[in-house]
Order: structure tokens, then sequence, then C-alpha cells
């Protein structure tokens, strides 16, 4: 089957997207499988979105892959997360690298195993010149907790209360250097926010889908970033055509 190409003018490809990868466990448990089954399957999809990206021109691609709150799961179902982190940094690094995929981290590295956390500060440091697509990998990662880390490196720079600006906050936060995402996509039909880039998701557009995240493809991506392209983004203003009918009028 032809694939059908991504029918978008360029200026309206979003420049960052970012997606709450949900319901990798309500897959497996829906097969049958332990939930665990479900991440991996969902890892595996993730180098196809990861690919999809760099060929739609997406330019930047920001992952939720474990929250401060995951946590609170089984200590089987948390330890799993964690291998499979260090299992995909051993298998999909060099692909990774060669396809120009610049990793990084966004949440607290200091809770994981050291061990892992040598391995992403090498990936990081070995992909930093790569400019084809900038992963943004949110792994131990919380909103709230990346709101509050900037309002203490704020305090600790001794900046005073009358210089602290959203623009300021905005240099302060885990996503420093990377734009703000255009579009947030979440799988599985959870209306959450999630605690996920809730500074950064101010003027963001959602798009939503049924579809668990190991089941959403190529072509359910391409609908999404379609769906995005006719959007009035208004910012909190109106929109141009409006805009123009109230100056004529």
């Amino acid at each position: 089957m032809t694939e059908k190409p991504l029918n978008i003018p360029a200026e309206k490809i979003p420049r960052h997207v970012a997606i709450i990868m949900d319901g990798n466990g309500r897959w497996a448990i829906s097969r049958g499988l332990p939930r665990l089954a479900g991440h991996r399957a969902g890892t595996e999809n993730l180098r196809r979105i990861i690919r999809a990206s760099a060929e739609f021109g997406v330019k930047y691609l920001t992952i939720y892959a474990f929250s401060t709150e995951n946590w609170g799961r089984p200590p089987e179902e948390v330890n799993g997360l964690m291998r499979i982190l260090e299992d995909v940094i051993d298998r999909e690094l060099a692909e990774l690298h060669k396809e120009g995929v610049q990793l990084r981290h966004i949440g607290r590295l200091e809770r994981l195993d050291p061990k892992i956390q040598e391995k992403v500060l090498h990936a990081i440091d070995l992909t930093k010149n790569n400019d084809r697509l900038v992963l943004n990998v949110a792994f131990n990662y919380g909103g709230r907790d990346e709101i509050v880390c900037a309002m203490q490196n704020i305090i600790k720079d001794g900046i005073p209360a009358d210089k602290v600006t959203a623009e300021l906050v905005s240099q302060y936060l885990f996503t420093v250097g990377v734009p703000d995402p255009d579009l947030i996509i979440r799988t599985s039909g959870e209306l959450r926010v999630s605690n996920f880039l809730i500074w950064q998701a101010a003027y963001s557009e959602w798009y939503v889908t049924p579809i668990f995240w190991p089941d959403f493809n190529k072509e359910e991506y391409r609908r999404a970033l379609e769906t995005f392209a006719q959007r009035d983004r208004r910012y909190g203003g109106v929109s141009e055509t409006v805009a123009h009918k109230v100056h004529a009028g």
C-alpha cells in the first residue's frame, strides 16, 4: 500500500510535539498480558514515532516516560520500567545518534540508579551536536516539581521579586532553550494534564485519541498533525478573520 503523504503546508507543521504515552498497562491487560509487557510494546512503538517525527519535519519531540508520581506504582513495575530505560539506551543509542537525534533529559536524575544516570549522561553528551530532531525524555519528571525547582534556583541566585518575569522563569525550567510545545498528544482517551509541562503548555493545542500508546501508529500521528494544522491558534486574542471583520466594520 502506498503511504499517504503528509498533507500540510510546511509552516503548519508543529515545531514541537509532546506526547503523553498513555495506555500501555491497559493495552497489555486487554490481551491477557502483564502490565510490563505493555510498557515494552510501548517502547517498541516509540522507535517508530521518533522516526516518523523526523520524517514529518517535527524539530522537537518530548515524551512523558516516567512521572514523579509513578514511583507509587508496584515495585516490580517500577523496577521493570528502569530496566526498560536502560535497555533502550543500550539498544537504540547508536541508531538514534546515526539518524541525527539529539537526546535530552528533563526531570531529576538524582533518584535513578547511578549506573542509569551515567548512561543517560553519556547519551546526552554523545548526541549533543545532532540537529535533525531533539528528543526530550521526561523521566522522573513532574510539572509542579519543575516549577518548584525553578523557584528555588531563582531564590538561590538572589534575584529580587520585581525582576521575576515569565521569560525569566522559563530560563530556569528543565526545558530551557526548547520552544513551548505547539501540540500535545495524549493517547488512551484520558482527559487529564497529568502534571505534564504545565508551565510550557499554556497555549498548546491538544489532541486526544482513544487509541492505546502501543497502537498509536504513523497514520494516527499523521491525523493528529493534520488536525493541528486546521486549528486557529489565537493565544488569548481573536483570529485574524475576526480581527479583520471588527476593523472593517
